[in-house]
């Protein structure tokens, strides 16, 4: 017999084979849902590298993602221009009417959208999303009724959590990493013995002149 759990999780898996389109609600999210405020009356966020790193893969592998928030701000456009985001919602006066109008813009169902969201302002998506997930720090009454929650909180890895699940339901992610194995085995047999007299890159070194623009 199976447990609960057990069941559970088969769930999410079958749900997340579905998903087209990835919505992220920004602050608690994909930040802490703290703000800096200066003097000049701007504003900062912190976002994870990690996250910004899987939000490409998502597209890499075909997924569609977006951002759906209530609060309008330029490091949230930065952002999602950083990351390659096209759809992006900010200042809704309803996320509920907003995400319907993204349904019907790009023809899909809401069962094929996940949605990660951290309060209870996201409730009325979440309980329309195919794949409502939260994160670990997420508010009681979201955790309570989303389908998944993320082991990671806002901020800190909390998309990372749920794109990654996602992709290896879709059978996509082990293709994702042997891509990049691939390329490793490939860039060490194009190396060959170094010369007398010449000094090579330590592999550090190396990384962070690969990394260049495409940094998350």
């Amino acid at each position: 017999m199976r447990s609960t759990g057990q069941a559970r999780a088969e769930l999410v898996e079958a749900r997340a084979r579905g998903i087209r389109l990835i919505l992220f609600d920004v602050d608690g999210v994909l930040t802490d849902g703290k703000l800096l405020l200066h003097a000049d009356g701007t504003e900062s966020k912190q976002f994870d590298i990690k996250d910004g790193t899987a939000i490409v893969w998502a597209q890499r592998c075909g997924l569609i993602v977006g951002l759906l928030s209530a609060r309008a701000s330029a490091s949230t456009t930065q952002r999602a221009a950083q990351l390659g985001i096209a759809l992006v919602h900010q200042g809704v006066a309803s996320k509920l009417e907003t995400f319907e109008r993204i349904l019907e813009e790009q023809e899909i169902d809401a069962e094929q959208v996940a949605y990660m969201g951290d309060d209870v302002l996201d409730l009325p998506v979440l309980s329309r999303a195919g794949l409502a997930a939260a994160p670990s720090d997420a508010a009681d009454e979201v955790r309570a009724r989303v389908h998944w929650v993320s082991r990671a909180r806002g901020g800190d890895g909390a998309a990372r959590d749920l794109v990654e699940r996602i992709l290896r339901a879709q059978n996509k992610w082990d293709e994702l990493l042997a891509s990049y194995l691939d390329e490793g085995a490939t860039d060490r047999a194009n190396v060959g013995p170094a010369k007398p007299g010449l000094r090579t890159e330590t592999p550090a070194k190396a990384g962070r002149h690969a990394l260049g623009d495409k940094r998350a």
